[in-house]
């Protein structure tokens, strides 16, 4: 006997019959490709780690990670130790690298400790310190990676977005922009202050690296306040290990 195709049941099991098998091959297909995933994110955060550090294949004006086929040896080359922060005590974890910063930022409003992780690297005979910082931009998230030496002066650092206005906000991740930050102080007489993205700074050609102050990107008012305001939080919280560290 065949099945009358015109009726509303066998509308409905045809359509719930698609939303099965859709719905099956998607989460086999996420399956199957989450290893990819995962390892594709690993290189990923090596490669801004190292960015920050001057390990890359810059250019004159183009920002250029080191490739994906180097980045797991020039990580084991550069990277000395990477740290794990909480709650006073330092701790190694050659595995630091992986820790979510945007996991650790909600655990922390949820009242627990939050880890920090932090990765020593060498360069030329100089030392490295490298955080990663998270914060919300204009639409979405915004994160970077930090290196500064001892002192909290800024040695280098890579900015990332999810969702900022192409040609305004999303140029945080280009060259002028990260360049800026190098050689800036992130404290003032003893005391952190942290760097703020400034409309109408006095200082356009970026040559006071002391004012702890870098231009603005015309038109992205909002998302480089989202910048001041993660570098003030995030890095803020890395002030007693390096306090500690000029005391030893």
């Amino acid at each position: 006997m065949a099945m009358d195709t015109d009726k509303n049941s066998y509308t409905v099991l045809f359509a719930v019959g698609m939303v099965l098998v859709v719905g099956s091959l998607l989460a086999f297909a996420a399956s199957s490709l989450k290893p990819t995933i995962d390892e594709n994110k690993r290189l990923e955060k090596q490669q801004n780690i190292l960015y920050a550090m001057g390990v890359n294949e810059n250019d004159e004006s183009s920002a250029n990670f080191v490739s994906t086929a180097d980045a797991p040896d020039l990580f084991k080359k550069y990277i000395k130790k990477q740290l794990v922060i909480q709650g006073g005590e330092v701790s190694e974890d050659d595995q630091a690298y992986l820790i979510d910063v945007k996991k650790e930022q909600a655990n922390a409003k949820a009242g627990q400790e939050r880890r920090l992780p932090l990765f020593v690297g060498e360069k030329d005979g100089k030392s490295y310190y490298i955080a990663p910082i998270r914060g919300k931009g204009l639409w979405d998230a915004i994160w970077a990676y930090v290196a500064m030496d001892e002192n909290m002066v800024v040695q280098g650092a890579y900015f990332d977005h999810k969702g900022e206005t192409p040609g305004l906000g999303a140029n945080i991740k280009q060259r002028f922009f990260m360049d800026d930050f190098i050689g800036e102080h992130l404290k003032a007489n003893g005391t952190f202050k942290g760097i703020t993205v400034a409309k109408g700074n006095a200082d356009p050609k970026n040559l006071d690296k002391t004012d702890n102050e870098v231009d603005a990107i015309a038109g992205a008012t909002i998302t480089g306040d989202g910048v001041s305001a993660m570098i003030r939080s995030d890095l803020k919280l890395y002030v007693s290990y390096f306090n500690n560290l000029k005391n030893n």
